[in-house]
């Protein structure tokens, strides 16, 4: 019995100590002189070895004062992403991507030119959006950086013209990062009365950009589509799910939005990876394959998986939760099922995106996220994309979606 129970130790130690490894390559990056309102319930930064994923950064300065006028906001922010990079061991050239949510889209030039003077000659990517809400106004940045310049270069399609201190795309050594593409005209930026017109001009976009690195869209394993209520959703996955492969479609988070740049109602922004042997697509064995998305789809180690919410599938589906710390919980246990399809666990889990109903909802948010993540907490990005939504059941007992999140994780082999 003695050796059965040493034999045992052993064995349960060992799994311990594989589980510890695995951990070990994830790593949260704080940096030096953290913000005085840094929050106990995500990460600034996520070390998760081929790339950093930044949390959304607000402009307040680490002694949580806040700077009195816009483009000083602009630069405390940045300054903020550019703390979390630098605690990573790199710099501002190593960011491929970043994503500015704007509690005022009409600020969108003055953040520009602030913006062109962090970055060299090849800017990152960059989405922007307009916002009811953001935690600390006016202004939210999150960012992903690689840790291997090797490769590292910006696509332009031909004849690509842009102010934008942002490269259309950025090519890494196994993904391409893509700008949001808005729905409007190339040639004069004018945005056509037809909202499928929208809709194709905006992917005629996304799809040069994926061209120009010498890829095709079956290569995307994620794509952001925003859109303000002018596009019809009904008329945007119609147009959308045109363009994949029915049931390996890429792993999809579709936001409505207060606002985009330049009047548009619609633009992509995605990731796709460079070789397409290490695309696959995931989908739990009870769902049905999907024309517009798939639940996950991973780029080699990393699972990019599409927004939840706390929809209940089934003959009967719907939203049956009147809060949202109710909905959540069904929201994670929605994303488990994906994460556990793939044998991971939100352990492994180093980035979301959260999209409440009301950011005023995010204290009962937090006390309900905290406990399904860790023990290396996910970097995160929070807002409040349009105005609450009257939250009342409809006639068969359905409650609106009040929040929603996406997720990305990683699969880090384990090493002795």
């Amino acid at each position: 019995m003695r050796i059965v129970h040493l034999i045992r130790w052993l064995l349960a130690g060992f799994l311990l100590s594989g589980v510890a490894l695995t951990q070990q390559q994830l790593r949260a990056v704080v940096p030096a002189q953290a913000s005085a309102s840094a929050n106990r319930f995500y990460s600034p930064g996520v070390d998760a070895g081929d790339y950093v994923y930044i949390s959304g950064q607000g402009a307040r300065r680490p002694d949580g004062s806040l700077p009195a006028n816009f483009s000083a906001q602009v630069r405390q922010a940045l300054d903020n992403v550019k703390a979390i990079v630098e605690a990573a061991g790199l710099n501002m050239d190593h960011v491929v991507y970043t994503q500015v949510y704007l509690e005022n889209i009409s600020k969108n030039a003055e953040m520009n030119a602030v913006f062109s003077g962090y970055f060299g000659k090849t800017p990152p990517a960059r989405a922007v959006l307009g916002v009811a809400r953001v935690p600390e106004p006016p202004i939210q940045i999150s960012a992903v950086a690689v840790r291997d310049l090797a490769g590292r270069r910006a696509i332009h399609p031909p004849n690509y013209r842009s102010d934008d201190a942002a490269s259309a795309g950025i090519l890494t050594h196994d993904r391409l990062f893509v700008s949001s593409m808005a729905g409007s005209d190339p040639a004069n930026g004018k945005v056509s009365e037809d909202p499928a017109a929208q809709v194709d001009l905006a992917l005629d976009k996304m799809q040069a950009i994926v061209k120009a690195a010498g890829l095709e869209l079956s290569n995307m394993v994620f794509v952001n589509p925003y859109l303000t209520s002018e596009i019809p959703m009904r008329v945007m996955n119609e147009r959308y799910a045109r363009r994949f492969e029915f049931g390996n479609t890429p792993a999809r988070a579709t936001i409505e939005v207060s606002s985009l740049p330049g009047g548009a109602h619609i633009e992509y922004t995605g990731v796709a990876v460079v070789d397409l042997r290490q695309r696959k697509a995931v989908r739990p064995k009870n769902m049905p394959p999907s024309p517009t998305a798939s639940p996950c789809v991973f780029a080699g180690d990393t699972l990019y998986c599409s927004a939840k919410s706390g929809f209940i599938p089934g003959p009967h589906g719907g939203v049956y939760a009147s809060t949202t710390s109710h909905q959540l919980r069904q929201t994670m246990r929605n994303l488990l099922d994906n994460l556990e399809e793939t044998e991971m666990s939100f352990d492994q889990v180093v980035a979301t995106n959260v999209y409440l109903d009301d950011i005023s909802d995010l204290q009962a948010f937090d006390e309900v996220y905290s406990q399904y993540v860790g023990p290396v907490l996910p970097a995160r990005s929070t807002i409040q994309q349009i105005g609450p939504t009257e939250r009342k059941a409809d006639k068969d007992g359905h409650y609106p979606d009040l929040e929603q999140i996406s997720l990305i994780a990683v699969r880090l082999p384990r090493s002795r």
